[in-house]
C-alpha cells in the first residue's frame, strides 16, 4: 500500500474551557484539554484500575467559536482530526514537542442542560462542522417491527 493516512477519533470529556487566540484578518485558533480513560481489572489484585490519557486538542476559525461558545469544562465530546506535532523553543532555549489533535470535526455529546454550566443552551445542538448534517433525516425513526400502522394483514 503506497497511501498513508493520519486520522484520530476520540470521545472523552473536557477538562477546561476552550482557549482563544484571534489573529489580525480574522482567523482565530482554540485550544482544550481532552481526557480519555481506560479502565481494567488487574488480574493479580483483582483491583480496578482506569488510567486517563489527555490530549490536546485545536480548532480553527468558525469550529473554534462553536467551541468556545458551546463547550464547558467537563462536557462530552467526539472529535475527529489528524496528529500533528510541533517543534518549539523554552524559555532557556531547549527544544521541546508537542503533540495535537488537528481537529477536523466534531459532536457534542453532552445532552442538553447536564452541562457543568446549567445556565448554557450549547449542548442542544449536535455540531458537525465540516460535513453537512442531515436535517433532512430528522424524524426518529421506530424500531423494525414496532412500525404504527393499520393494515389488517
Amino acid at each position: 500500500m503506497s497511501g498513508t493516512l493520519n486520522k484520530v477519533m476520540l470521545i472523552g470529556h473536557t477538562g477546561d474551557d476552550v482557549k482563544m487566540h484571534y489573529f489580525e484578518g480574522g482567523g482565530s485558533i482554540g485550544r482544550f484539554p481532552l481526557a480519555t480513560n481506560e479502565s481494567y481489572t488487574n488480574r493479580t489484585t483483582g483491583e480496578r484500575v482506569v488510567n486517563t490519557e489527555w490530549h490536546n486538542i485545536v480548532v480553527r476559525n468558525k469550529a473554534a467559536e462553536i467551541c468556545e461558545k458551546y463547550l464547558k469544562k467537563g462536557d462530552k465530546i467526539y472529535v475527529e482530526g489528524r496528529l500533528k506535532t510541533r517543534k518549539w523553543q523554552d524559555d532557556q532555549g531547549n527544544e521541546r514537542y508537542s503533540t495535537e489533535i488537528q481537529c477536523t470535526d466534531f459532536t457534542f455529546l453532552t445532552p442538553k442542560g447536564e452541562s457543568n454550566d446549567s445556565g448554557s443552551s450549547a449542548n442542544q445542538h449536535s455540531q458537525n462542522v465540516t460535513a453537512t448534517s442531515n436535517s433532512k433525516n430528522t424524524q426518529q425513526q421506530a424500531p423494525i417491527g414496532e412500525e404504527d400502522d393499520d393494515l389488517p394483514f
